[in-house]
């Protein structure tokens, strides 16, 4: 049976007429997926796990844990993506195997709240870090000196990715470097010249784990992981997708996992657990301080900065193409599937989301309470991305695949099942602890579907008045 609505691959980078570029190839796909996931979670996240779960053992499990589970989707997405290597990509998995209305509700939440929202509190968390770095207190600043700076981040950064999706995806690669090579002197300098001791890594507070703290542990961890997905939403501007996404989204999963357990031993090897937990946001310039002194601490704080800015620069280059995907199917106002004539990219919905963007960061308070809501509402919508494997195993059984999840049906399903009970104590955890804002972000979702019922007959009702 063939794909209605497939699309086929242009040579040399071309597009078909009406879609966007091919310009993205396999090592700027690889430094697009590390350089969206490796943002400020391995930096600021650390501590908060320390202070939650006083367990190096644990911790690492976790970090084991949903790095397994993580590369689990990733391989999963790999085929789903193989298969159908288009703009949009979960928006793309989600409509084919559940329909409209399912693909409506996670497109419509990307647009108007987890895209910006994500944008705006990578902006905030970056100026906190620039200031960190410089040893200046936020409290010696004006009150609107951190969002105004947070604004003008958002600007550069959506300016950048309206120029081309070639000069967005260069900036990104420039700044994964940066980011992974901040993150290898941290493994050099802990192993190789620093005072620590590998008991810390055994070492017990003798406090015990209570288990909403260890729900919300859980969070925090899924929260650095999250970011892989993004590479599939600008797949139809993969150079021979069919070829070189399974490279990308593997091999920038398995770096990603490799870098992050490398990190949280060398945490841990330099600064026992109880003293780590104090850290709050500096726990990777405390390591370098320990061998380096003020410098060092000052060195590795900027490449932070540069960190979480390219992970602010990755979000603002591929969330808007779930908007641009949905408008060009005629899910939601056909303005949003406007892409610019000569660069090529979806400059209408890139602008909507930065602005919506710019306006949230007035309006964030909470770094951790904000990052969790993401966690819930962007894995729940993974979680049925990855299941829509078995359902298009089925529905679409003749579409080639060039590249077949091994050990199916177990690596998707221990996916989902190790996603499913991971939200699922991330939301009983914040519950109990009274932090409502997982459920609100998950009634927001659900929302979407009788919003798309309304536009649907809104845009019937306005295509019969127009004839």
């Amino acid at each position: 049976m063939a794909d209605p609505m497939a699309t086929k691959t242009a040579p040399d980078g071309a597009a078909p007429a009406g879609e966007l570029h091919r310009v993205i190839g396999l090592w700027g796909g690889i430094a697009l997926v590390v350089g969206l996931t490796i943002g400020s979670g391995i930096f600021r996240k650390p501590p908060t796990i320390a202070a939650l779960v006083p367990s190096p053992t644990l911790i690492l499990g976790l970090w084991t844990l949903f790095g397994i589970i993580s590369v689990c989707g990733a391989l999963t997405l790999a085929e789903l993506a193989s298969m159908l290597p288009r703009t949009g990509g979960i928006y793309v998995y989600l409509r084919l195997a559940y329909g409209n209305g399912a693909a409506f509700a996670f497109g419509w939440l990307y647009t108007l709240i987890t895209g910006p929202a994500a944008s705006a509190s990578l902006a905030t968390v970056t100026v906190d870090f620039l200031l960190a770095a410089l040893n200046i207190s936020p409290q010696t600043l004006p009150p609107m000196f951190v969002p105004c700076v947070a604004v003008g981040m958002i600007v550069v950064v959506t300016v950048i990715n309206l120029l081309g999706t070639s000069a967005g995806s260069a900036l990104g690669a420039v700044l994964t470097l940066v980011k992974v090579g901040a993150l290898v002197a941290i493994l050099l300098a802990a192993f190789g010249f620093s005072h620590g001791s590998w008991s810390h890594l055994t070492q017990a507070t003798g406090a015990a784990v209570d288990h909403a703290a260890l729900a919300r542990a859980v969070a925090s961890v899924i929260w650095t992981y999250d970011g892989w997905i993004g590479v599939s939403m600008v797949a139809g501007e993969v150079v021979a997708p069919e070829r070189l996404l399974t490279r990308i989204i593997v091999a920038g999963m398995l770096v990603i996992v490799v870098l992050y357990l490398g990190a949280n031993v060398a945490y841990l090897y330099v600064v026992p657990v109880d003293a780590m937990a104090l850290e709050k946001t500096g726990i990777a310039a405390r390591v370098m301080r320990e061998v380096l002194g003020p410098t060092g601490g000052t060195i590795v704080g900027l490449c932070i900065v540069g960190s979480v800015f390219g992970s602010l620069s990755g979000n603002v280059l591929v969330k808007p193409r779930a908007t641009y995907a949905m408008a060009r199917d005629g899910l939601i106002f056909r303005i949003l599937g406007h892409h610019h004539p000569t660069r090529f990219t979806p400059d209408v919905a890139i602008l909507v989301q930065s602005s919506i963007a710019v306006l949230l960061v007035f309006l964030l308070r909470d770094f951790d309470k904000l990052t969790t809501y993401f966690v819930v509402v962007e894995w729940c919508a993974l979680l049925f991305a990855v299941g829509a494997v078995f359902v298009l195993r089925r529905t679409m059984a003749d579409t080639a695949r060039p590249f077949r999840v091994p050990l199916y049906p177990l690596v998707p399903l221990l996916f989902v099942v190790g996603t499913l009970a991971g939200v699922s104590a991330i939301v009983w955890g914040e519950w109990k602890d009274g932090n409502y804002s997982p459920i609100y972000g998950l009634l927001i979702a659900a929302l979407g579907f009788p919003v798309y019922r309304v536009y649907r007959r809104f845009s019937v009702q306005t295509a019969q008045t127009d004839r």
